[in-house]
């Protein structure tokens, strides 16, 4: 069985869509979870409309990777599809999936394209913007080359590489990426299958001084002892590509101390990369 996940927060306006593109899906054998995590909108009263089809979980607000990793440890399936909650699924997102891991059953995950809807018009995405399939710890490492909603992991992944970061306020799904795609192959279902929506005030990925977050996940993944020598070196340049560029933003918009550290963090591991 499948354990679909959608974490969400006053995201009325959006999480029907995404409920219903869960349940018109050609392939049934899932549960629904969704985790509102603390909304203040009239998500309650939306989910009371699918009473008996679906599992809800309400917390406080403690985030998205909280509520994704509550939704984790509340799933029943062998496999976890994860659907933000602005997005949506075409029907055949999980059979698509689910053939792929019946044709290589070795493999623990697999993600789909997606088309690109920014302020309600499709837009395409650039060459840089391209998934790769297989081994993508390297090219991951200056761009997120992986889609939460895109999706589909073994629950038994969770067990070794662990959950998403609760310390992260964004750039969590980055972080898990990079844990996940230092050890295994990430593989790429060549359809797009989701509908993935951007450009609203509220979304996460909007959100300024990102790389903050992207240079606190590197310096976890360079730490954690689990790189080879060539991940190593590859992940401390774009550390410190990102931790200047974090920089000179800190010093354009008056921050001097803040950058000032990045400047200085940029520096921790010159011995590493003569070493690497």
């Amino acid at each position: 069985m499948i354990s679909v996940i959608i974490p969400t927060y006053n995201r009325a306006w959006t999480l029907t869509e995404a409920i219903d593109s869960v349940l018109a899906q050609d392939y049934q054998n899932f549960e629904l979870i969704v985790v509102d995590d603390g909304s203040s909108d009239n998500t309650s009263n939306l989910i009371d409309r699918y009473a008996g089809r679906l599992k809800l979980i309400r917390q406080t607000n403690a985030g998205v990777s909280a509520a994704r990793n509550r939704g984790i440890a509340e799933a029943r399936g062998d496999f976890l599809a994860f659907l933000d909650s602005d997005d949506t699924w075409l029907p055949q997102k999980l059979s698509r999936q689910m053939d792929f891991f019946t044709r290589r059953p070795k493999a623990l995950i697999c993600q789909t394209q997606e088309i690109w809807i920014r302020n309600s018009v499709r837009v395409n995405p650039k060459k840089y913007h391209k998934k790769p399939s297989g081994m993508i710890f390297e090219p991951s490492l200056d761009l997120c080359l992986v889609s939460p909603s895109a999706v589909m992991i073994k629950k038994e992944l969770f067990k070794e590489i662990g959950c998403f970061d609760e310390n992260l306020p964004a750039c969590e799904d980055y972080d898990l990426w990079l844990r996940v795609s230092c050890r295994y192959p990430i593989y790429l279902v060549d359809d797009p299958l989701v509908i993935k929506r951007g450009g609203h005030s509220d979304q996460l990925s909007r959100a300024p001084g990102l790389d903050r977050f992207r240079v606190q996940a590197l310096h976890k993944i360079v730490q954690s002892g689990q790189l080879t020598p060539s991940q190593s070196k590859a992940a401390i340049a774009v550390f410190q590509k990102k931790c200047t560029i974090y920089a000179a933003g800190c010093r354009k918009r008056g921050r001097p101390d803040e950058a000032s550290y990045y400047t200085h963090l940029a520096d921790i591991y010159p011995g590493m990369l003569t070493k690497c």
